[in-house]
């Protein structure tokens, strides 16, 4: 869609903005919530005997209708054998009763089942190396509790609204295995995946890749064949069969060499009047994802949206599941096209790299088109997150559903962090080129955040450690009281820093709105690198009031802003530093009331460009060759005291 259609109809969306937010991160987290009783569901070692093989490709082959989740299923997983295989192991839940197995077309009777650990013993070992294919014929009732129409693998329910009977699938994190026999483990991507479901000729279904074909078959049935070539993660293999409602659009990304298909399938009896206008946001948010993340992942394929009232929305590969179309959630489950489906976490104590840039991504979508609802929708991100003094990106207890899929760590304080590493490089072009390369580095396959760090750290040109130390592997945030001080044309600023979980410190720029009593604003943006530091700088009218962080970049809670008439300025006799301006030479800082044993000099973007340390009562001397021609600021401290100033680069050569 067009941008001046999509910004059309956005609008009228944002009449309503809290409604609206609100129900984004939330609703997605929700769909995965509910299935808090859910945890990693094999062995140890069965886990070992799995991984002595690499899925290549799954055909699942099933009988399903829209009112009852019983499956008739034929399934067949291939494989290349890694190791030499005596047993084909793979997960199925105990409900699922398996009729018969063949091994590279072999009948093998021997099977071996406790509760989900499914085990093929072979009489004839498969060398390593070796295609491997079992084909697992199996049926039943698929695994429900009373009441828990949402959150199990595979759920039937008339949704409430429309009066539609709708059967769904939803296997994240662990319940593939619920519905069909599978190998659920993070790192091991199919090459690629077919989805033939047979049901009654009214119904339609909604599945991964592209609807290669629909065959009548007798007794009022038809079979829907779903191929996608593309890799994809266990938990994304999804179906929808209801009697649907189709409705296609198209997008048309700079880069696609075609037209991309936007299948969307919508409940009969007035919801595509209903949600009209909210899907046709899709095509615009397509466009919009694939220039700042590039080309949409699944471009030879479609996109798409099968409904299910699941409370959210369910990013399964290629063809979304939701329950509504907030522009929000629409947006967030796109974006895991790239980040979660592309690109899967490669352990669920990553999740951020899937939940936190989608949510980001929401954040996103707003800031393009109106940036009111944007810094609202960050706002309240910060707050959730604030919420959590001791929570950490990091998920500890990976068994843990309700951790995994934690609204305020996993999704919302993952889109902060991703904001604040944007401020941190401060540069949107390098910041979406890093995403970029992220993603084309990584397609496919999946990534730990360390990786993720790695690619941002080429693409920069920073040092990140410190960044992911404190807010993927840290807790918390940090708490700021800010005192200062002003006298003539000087104002001294105090940034004392406390933690509020066990994260000690947290480094980081610092940007303040000075507003002045000339009726100008002043932005100045500084660098804080230890607990407590202080900032000289210049104003051409007294400080009225001070505003940290006025644009909302940073995830920290503001305990006191004070005017403090005791704080002392520090008073170096002129020339502090010489020469200034300066070739490719040594400074030379004197006349400091301290003995400096470090400094460290930025450059006018906030990124440190070198480090010093000096002997205690000598004279600083800094070396500047190498530094390009610029401004820069230098900083001194002796460890408890602090001095900051700028000089300039003039070039090479005189």
């Amino acid at each position: 869609m067009h941008q001046q259609l999509l910004l059309t109809v956005f609008l009228g969306l944002l009449l309503q903005p809290s409604v609206t937010l609100a129900q984004s991160i939330d609703a997605c987290a929700e769909t995965r919530l509910q299935t808090n009783t859910r945890r990693a569901v094999v062995t140890p070692q069965h886990q070992q005997l799995m991984s002595k093989y690499d899925i290549t490709f799954y055909k699942l082959e099933l009988e399903i209708e829209r009112d009852r989740t019983f499956i008739n299923g034929k399934v067949t997983l291939q494989a290349n054998a890694m190791q030499p295989l005596d047993v084909f192991a793979f997960e199925l839940h105990p409900n699922m009763r398996i009729d018969s197995v063949f091994v590279n077309d072999q009948q093998v009777t021997n099977i071996s089942r406790d509760d989900a650990n499914a085990k093929i013993i072979l009489s004839s070992p498969i060398a390593a190396s070796s295609i491997v294919k079992a084909v697992i014929y199996y049926n039943g009732r698929t695994y429900t509790r009373q009441g828990g129409s949402i959150g199990y693998g595979f759920n039937t329910a008339v949704e409430p609204q429309w009066g539609n009977s709708v059967t769904w699938s939803l296997s994240e994190p662990y319940s593939a295995y619920e519905w069909w026999p599978t190998k659920q483990v993070l790192s091991d991507k199919a090459d690629s995946v077919h989805v033939f479901v047979t049901t009654s000729a009214e119904n339609k279904v909604g599945s991964n890749g592209t609807l290669t074909r629909v065959v009548d078959l007798p007794d009022g049935k038809r079979r829907h064949e779903w191929k996608s070539n593309y890799p994809i993660a266990y938990y994304l293999v999804s179906v929808a069969v209801s009697d649907y409602e189709e409705y296609t659009l198209t997008a048309h990304p700079t880069g696609a060499p075609a037209p991309i298909p936007i299948v969307n399938y919508v409940y009969r009896g007035g919801a595509l009047e209903a949600y009209k206008e909210e899907i046709d946001y899709t095509p615009g948010l397509i466009e919009q994802f694939s220039e700042q993340f590039g080309l949409y992942p699944f471009y030879k394929e479609k996109y798409g949206h099968s409904m299910a009232p699941i409370g959210g929305g369910m990013e399964h590969q290629t063809m979304t599941t939701q329950s509504t179309f907030f522009f929000t959630i629409t947006a967030h489950e796109l974006a895991h096209q790239w980040f979660g489906d592309n690109v899967t976490c490669a352990s669920w104590e990553d999740i951020w790299l899937n939940e936190g840039f989608a949510s980001y991504a929401e954040f996103l979508a707003l800031e393009t088109f109106n940036i009111p609802a944007a810094y609202e929708w960050i706002n309240g991100a910060h707050q959730q997150a604030l919420s959590r003094p001791n929570g950490s990106l990091k998920v500890s207890d990976t068994t843990n559903v309700n951790r995994i899929f934690d609204s305020a760590l996993s999704y919302k304080k993952g889109a902060s962090v991703l904001h604040m590493l944007r401020f941190e490089i401060n540069d949107d072009a390098i910041f979406f080129r890093g995403l970029q390369e992220y993603q084309q580095r990584f397609a496919g396959k999946t990534a730990y955040t360390s990786v993720f760090k790695k690619v941002m750290e080429e693409v920069s040109g920073l040092a990140l450690d410190y960044f992911f130390e404190q807010w993927f592997e840290g807790e918390g945030y940090p708490v700021y009281t800010f005192e200062w001080k002003q006298e003539g044309s000087r104002l001294m600023l105090k940034s004392t820093q406390t933690p509020s979980g066990n994260t000690p410190f947290f480094a980081s720029n610092l940007e303040f709105r000075l507003v002045l009593a000339n009726g100008q604003d002043k932005y100045v943006r500084v660098r804080q690198e230890q607990p407590s530091q202080e900032f000289i700088l210049d104003l051409p009218a007294s400080l009225q009031a001070l505003e940290p962080d006025p644009d909302s970049w940073l995830l920290m809670r503001v305990q006191d802003i004070l005017e403090n008439p005791e704080l002392k300025f520090m008073k170096p006799a002129q020339p502090v530093l010489y020469p200034n301006p300066t070739y490719s030479q040594n400074i030379t800082i004197a006349n400091l009331t301290f003995s400096a044993t470090e400094a460290a000099v930025y450059n006018a973007a906030g990124q440190k460009m070198r480090h010093y340390t000096f002997s205690p009562n000598l004279k600083p001397v800094l070396n500047t060759t190498g530094l390009s021609a610029g401004t820069y600021i230098i900083s001194l401290t002796d460890g408890r005291q602090y001095y900051q100033t700028t000089f300039v680069k003039a070039g090479d050569t005189p």
